[in-house]
């Protein structure tokens, strides 16, 4: 089974065992724009994805 990164409309699968952040490099996503959300709560960069995780993913705005 594998791991399930969901921004917008898109998903991305990648492989448990991994860091959220070397899931997110892995899928073309830069970490600094988006914030992870996996069972209602945030998780962080450094968290390791488990098999069957759905992880969504939120873009972060910001403006000046």
């Amino acid at each position: 089974m594998v791991a399930k990164l969901i921004l917008r409309d898109k998903e991305y699968e990648v492989r448990p065992g991994m860091s959220l952040l070397d899931a997110l490099k892995k899928s073309n996503i830069v970490p600094e724009s988006v914030i992870a959300i996996r069972d209602g709560e945030m998780i962080t960069d450094d968290e390791i994805l488990r098999s069957g995780d759905v992880v969504k993913l939120v873009a972060v705005i910001s403006g000046g």
